[in-house]
């Protein structure tokens, strides 16, 4: 993925770990003859400690949002960096402000719909803005939202079940039913619940 990105391919990956190799273990591929262990290991805690204070030198001031991993899901991340931006006042203070700020972003993905050149893009950008509204609402309703948005999944899941048995009682796949049929199948799957 990176090198359809051109971040970096395999030979980048190879490089940077022989180097860093290299770098670390002077009394291996270097003239540094330590002979004891402890005296090795001395001298990789100092190389560590000068790469350490080259990269807090290189490294951009560390702000509000500063910590939050990259790796986290994105709905975690999200809430993370929401939950460290409300720390330094950038919050609304009630739940229904967010909830208009979701309606916001639910008309522009409309405009981006209902554009003269329909741009799929752009809404899809709205999208996104959306999706972080809602994390932001869960926040405030003080809700995992990896977790509520798991529970939907499942319920989903469970629904749709219903309407494949329901209509495989009737000799048929969804592929065969309308989505109105499908539909009301839904709802009495909702009402079962």
């Amino acid at each position: 993925m990176a090198e359809e990105q051109t971040a970096f391919d395999f030979g980048d990956v190879v490089q940077a770990i022989t180097e860093k190799l290299i770098r670390r273990h002077p009394h291996v591929f270097g003239d540094e003859r330590s002979q004891t262990p402890e005296a090795v290991k001395g001298l990789w805690e100092r190389i560590k400690a000068q790469e350490k204070a080259a990269r807090k030198k290189d490294a951009k001031p560390d702000g509000a949002l500063a910590g939050v991993p990259i790796a986290l899901p994105a709905l975690t991340r999200a809430l993370k960096l929401q939950e460290k931006a409300s720390r330094v006042g950038f919050d609304w203070n009630d739940p229904r402000a967010v909830l208009r700020k979701i309606r916001e972003e639910a008309d522009e993905i409309e405009d981006a719909l209902d554009g003269a050149a329909a741009d799929n893009a752009e809404a899809a950008a709205e999208v996104g803005d959306l999706l972080f509204a809602a994390v932001n609402l869960a926040r405030h309703l003080r809700a995992d939202p990896e977790a509520i948005l798991r529970q939907t999944n499942q319920k989903f899941e469970r629904r749709f079940a219903a309407i494949e048995s329901a209509l495989a009682a009737k000799s048929k796949a969804p592929q065969d039913a309308t989505l109105a049929e499908m539909d009301a199948l839904w709802d009495e799957a909702k009402r079962a619940e």
